[in-house]
């Protein structure tokens, strides 16, 4: 299975962050949830099971989310109100680009809150230019590699203040 970023192209920095357990998987999140400012915009992949809706229920933790949070796989949007900032969680899995399009994803997207979007390669022509694209893969039972690709000065800041590891895309993972 390749790890490369698989949500949009070009030539940009990619980080890595590797977990080798699903406690980390959740510091992970937690960290990056206390970074997150009004109208943040992270976009999840990976393949079935890699942990996206794992990561997203500990990030909404990491916002002081206290009711359950699961994957919107048939309602599309969770909206969470009751965190430091408002948490809009979408699974587009099942929606064509044309079916997100008219939802409306943009006005989340603009909004004062914190969109978090799984499958977001499925939908990349509607997302904001600057976000943080975040792609997960799995190397064991609990263990996985993060790979980011930011979008926007706020988001390398990210990458680089949480200590992860740069590479070139395209770049094996060692």
């Amino acid at each position: 299975m390749s790890d490369e970023v698989r949500i949009g192209g070009g030539d940009r920095r990619v980080y890595e962050w590797e977990a080798r357990s699903e406690a980390d998987t959740v510091r992970l999140a937690e960290r990056l949830a206390a970074l997150a400012f009004p109208g943040t915009m992270i976009a999840l992949d990976g393949d079935l099971g890699a942990g996206k809706t794992r990561f997203s229920q500990a990030f909404a933790a990491g916002l002081g989310v206290r009711g359950v949070v699961n994957s919107p796989t048939f309602t599309i949007i969770k909206e969470y109100d009751e965190g430091r900032l408002p948490l809009y969680h979408m699974d587009v899995y099942r929606l064509s680009q044309e079916e997100a399009d008219e939802l409306g994803l943009d006005e989340y997207f603009e909004g004062e809150g914190v969109s978090l979007v799984e499958w977001a390669s499925l939908i990349v022509p509607l997302l904001p230019a600057e976000r943080l694209d975040v792609h997960i893969g799995t190397l064991g039972p609990e263990e996985r590699r993060f790979v980011f690709t930011p979008r926007g000065e706020r988001y390398e800041s990210w990458c680089r203040q949480l200590g992860m590891t740069e590479r070139k895309r395209g770049e094996a993972a060692r």
